[in-house]
């Protein structure tokens, strides 16, 4: 048994991590748009849900570090998450930058050509609701689009219901580290990626994924060895911070 077909693999290799990485408050329109200026045609971002059930971006379980609210982001509606400033704790400059919906983070990268890695981020306790609605909304916002965004999540719960909702979407299984069952859980689960902690691709790791089909993805690399050896391994995605130091290309 192999993982779904990657032949037609159609994305690039370097992936801005939460869209510029460290340099614009994560994971907002903002970011993206300084990761695009540095020349990155794909963007990473954490997506979960509203109490109303609109997914939005956002890392955090809570609002506290990367917004001016608290609490459970999960537990607000929609109309009290856009009222909210998600880009002063990160600087001056970005000041009242808003919240961003997958919508207007769909429309954005449409728009512009350029492709999105959504990771799938559920509030604790929700996961399958969570990867079904978000995958319901991007099989909608990318309808008709020869690219479309490629799911990923630690929770296979979530992205088994994403396969569920939208089994046309690519899927990739999200690993801190490499637990017993991953690789069956990963082609149970219709996957076309394996995303691991950087530290865990090694020659035995690298075969055994690319043995079973899959494309190999790393986060975060941020360190210019962990790209020299992550290329020597011939893996397939590197998702960095470091957009002002590693040069996009294919």
């Amino acid at each position: 048994m192999s993982a779904t077909s990657t032949s037609d693999w159609p994305y690039p290799r370097w992936v801005a991590h939460r869209g510029a990485g460290k340099l614009a408050p994560e994971n907002t329109l903002a970011a993206f748009k300084l990761g695009a200026q540095h020349g990155y045609r794909m963007f990473e971002c954490d997506v979960k849900l509203s109490r109303d059930d609109v997914p939005f971006l956002l890392h955090d379980d809570a609002l506290d570090r990367t917004t001016n609210g608290d609490g459970l982001a999960g537990d607000k509606t929609w109309q009290d998450l856009q009222q909210l400033d998600a880009g002063s704790w990160h600087s001056t400059p970005y000041a009242r930058e808003p919240i961003p919906s997958l919508e207007a983070i769909a429309a954005y990268c449409i728009a512009n050509g350029f492709d999105v890695n959504i990771e799938i981020k559920p509030t604790p306790g929700a996961d399958a609701h969570t990867g079904a609605v978000v995958a319901r909304h991007a099989a909608r916002l990318w309808h008709n689009k020869p690219r479309k965004p490629l799911l990923t999540s630690f929770k296979p719960d979530a992205l088994q219901a994403a396969l569920a909702a939208a089994p046309d979407l690519p899927r990739g299984l999200l690993l801190h580290e490499l637990w017993t069952g991953w690789l069956e859980t990963a082609l149970m689960l219709g996957c076309v990626a394996a995303v691991c902690n950087h530290k865990l691709w090694d020659t035995r790791s690298v075969a055994l994924a690319k043995s079973a089909g899959f494309k190999l993805l790393s986060y975060t690399v941020n360190d210019e060895a962990d790209v020299q050896r992550l290329l020597d391994l011939d893996t397939d995605g590197i998702i960095t911070d470091r957009v002002d130091r590693f040069k996009p290309g294919p």
